[in-house]
């Protein structure tokens, strides 16, 4: 979007930053709607400039940092994050580790799986896998919705074994 920005609305994102940065709003809706009211610029657009200029999106912190917040007095976590992460790299060369706000996003040709500290005790690991039942331990997707299909609760590092690996294998399998 940011390569469309001067074409598309006439200024760069630099150039709408410095306009937002003189007026005196406060929610993220009050910005939207002064862009799309007084400059004309359309939703996709607005939001956009609107969360650059925020720093609201993930694209504006460092990959590192973002982990690193997400992990923030939950830092027993991290060796099972750091764990999986590593098994899961070890899958293919080709799986890109997209970290965003609250989570990491784990993806091929399309999202697999997603890691996310979802307490302070435990780790929900996303998958997509297709026609696979539900077992104990492989549970619907719960709050992940549609993002992916089944849930792995984690609490303890031991729990990354041979039948979790073997999910996440098929999962990035079928993301090819």
């Amino acid at each position: 979007m940011e390569q469309n920005l001067l074409e598309k609305t006439g200024k760069t994102l630099e150039q709408w930053k410095q306009l937002l940065a003189q007026q005196t709003f406060s929610k993220h809706g009050e910005y939207m709607s002064f862009l799309k009211k007084d400059h004309g610029i359309t939703h996709g657009f607005a939001n956009f400039i609107t969360l650059k200029f925020r720093e609201a999106d993930a694209a504006s912190f460092d990959a590192d940092d973002l982990v690193v917040n997400q992990y923030k007095g939950k830092e027993n976590l991290k060796p099972i994050f750091d764990k999986l992460l590593a098994a899961i790299t070890q899958l293919g060369a080709d799986i890109e580790v997209a970290p965003k706000k609250s989570a990491v996003s784990l993806r091929v040709k399309r999202q697999f799986a997603l890691i996310q500290p979802s307490t302070k005790k435990r780790i929900d690991l996303g998958l997509k896998l297709n026609d696979t039942p539900f077992t104990d331990k492989l549970e619907s997707s719960g709050p992940f919705g549609t993002m992916c299909s089944h849930r792995v609760q984690i609490t303890e590092i031991d729990q990354i074994d041979d039948e979790l690996l073997q999910w996440l294998k098929v999962a990035y399998e079928q993301a090819k």
